[in-house]
């Protein structure tokens, strides 16, 4: 097993503070938004092996830290394992990451696999590079996601039922909102929010600002919707003029508790508002935004990708499984669990046959693997590769990332 270093995103939308306050470091004043641990091209985790406490090269050459994809391509099989290796080919299939958001992400939504690789080898054929900013998939791969909540975490996702929608946009008493009130009411689900939804992004003169007014008054008011008009206004503050309040606002609201978790299927319309957790995601750039952002809005292909369908967000709890408290989710490409080992527990076994990245997020984690022990506080991570298997001990809250194929996951 290999301890990992890692990078932190500093994206403008991140805590100042939510990141250096679990990991016991001193804040820098800049946002600290996504810490990523993973094989990802464009932030690789990176290892040292060739250090002289780990015992030899073993594939670091002793040049000191080496990022974690150029590892795993020098040798799939031992990292990979062979099961993974045959379903996802030679590539870390996940991206494990704590995310601090302290204002609103873009609303966005993201491809099933089946559009990522009609639209990734679409845009190659057109010879659109891959770093053009108009550029819409980036890979041909699918970006299911889930989010645990280590603090209070707050979101929208999922359409509103088109009629609670409706009165939700008459709540807010702006008279330019009533004919798509009327549209919701009157057509049949999919093609009422697929109306409503496309006209949000590109609305009339004055629209966003008079909703923004709206918003704003009807978060200090008594009345069923305050709650969501406060997090609209949140929006609306921190993104403002932007057209995404629209799409926002037929979103559903949703605020986790500590433990849960929300999963994010491939075309729901999503956004993060506020709160720290950990994330874990299929390892994919695709990302269509509908607002919020200043980035590239491909109006035609989101209409394509996003589901116009009215479901509830899929919150959950862990299911105990011995130790082991797993967060079920409905792709292979990634399988998150949590541990919640005490003092004097006896120490458990994680077996061989997967990559595995265990990372603490409270107490200190004793990670035990041929021979060597390591210890991990909370925001430390540890690569483990397939041939390797580890012993757990310790006194806090550990979360593993691996490939959810049954046969080697476990």
């Amino acid at each position: 097993m290999d301890l990992l270093l890692n990078t932190v995103q500093p994206y403008d939308w991140g805590s100042t503070t939510a990141l250096p306050r679990l990991m016991g470091t001193e804040p820098t004043g800049e946002p600290q938004a996504e810490l990523w641990m993973g094989a990802h091209p464009s932030a690789p985790s990176r290892i040292d092996r060739g250090s002289a406490d780990r015992g030899g090269d073993g594939g670091g050459g002793g040049g000191g830290p080496v990022p974690l994809d150029q590892v795993i391509a020098g040798d799939p099989p031992a990292e990979l394992g062979a099961a993974t290796l045959r379903r996802f080919g030679p590539r870390l299939p996940f991206l494990l990451k704590i995310l601090a958001a302290a204002a609103p992400l873009s609303v966005q939504v993201h491809p099933d696999l089946a559009q990522a690789r009609a639209g990734f080898a679409r845009e190659e054929a057109l010879g659109v590079p891959l770093d053009a900013p108009h550029r819409t998939y980036r890979d041909d791969h699918h970006k299911p996601e889930m989010i645990v909540a280590l603090t209070a975490f707050r979101g929208l996702c999922g359409f509103r039922v088109p009629l609670a929608c409706a009165d939700l946009l008459d709540a807010l008493g702006v008279p330019a909102l009533r004919s798509y009130a009327d549209t919701l009411r009157g057509l049949p689900e999919a093609q009422a929010l697929a109306e409503v939804f496309t006209a949000f992004l590109s609305p009339p003169a004055g629209l966003v600002d008079d909703v923004t007014g709206a918003v704003v008054a009807a978060a200090d008011r008594a009345g069923p919707y305050r709650a969501d008009f406060a997090a609209y206004a949140g929006v609306a503050r921190a993104h403002p003029g932007d057209s995404g309040l629209l799409a926002a606002l037929m979103l559903r609201h949703v605020e986790l508790a500590p433990g849960e978790a929300l999963f994010l299927g491939a075309g729901i319309p999503h956004a993060y508002l506020s709160g720290l957790g950990v994330e874990i995601m299929a390892s994919s750039d695709n990302v269509l935004r509908c607002g919020l952002t200043s980035k590239h809005v491909d109006t035609a292909e989101l209409v394509k990708v996003v589901r116009f369908t009215a479901m509830p967000p899929r919150v959950f709890h862990s299911r105990a499984e011995d130790a082991e408290e797993t967060y079920p989710a409905p792709v292979d490409d990634f399988r998150l669990s949590r541990f919640r080992p005490r003092a004097g527990d006896p120490s458990f076994r994680l077996a061989a046959g997967a990559p595995q990245i265990l990372l603490c997020t409270e107490g200190e984690a004793r990670l035990s693997s041929a021979g060597t022990t390591v210890g991990i506080g909370p925001g430390e991570s540890v690569y483990v590769p397939a041939v390797a298997e580890v012993s757990v001990a310790g006194s806090g809250t550990l979360f593993r990332a691996t490939v959810g194929l049954d046969a080697v996951a476990r």
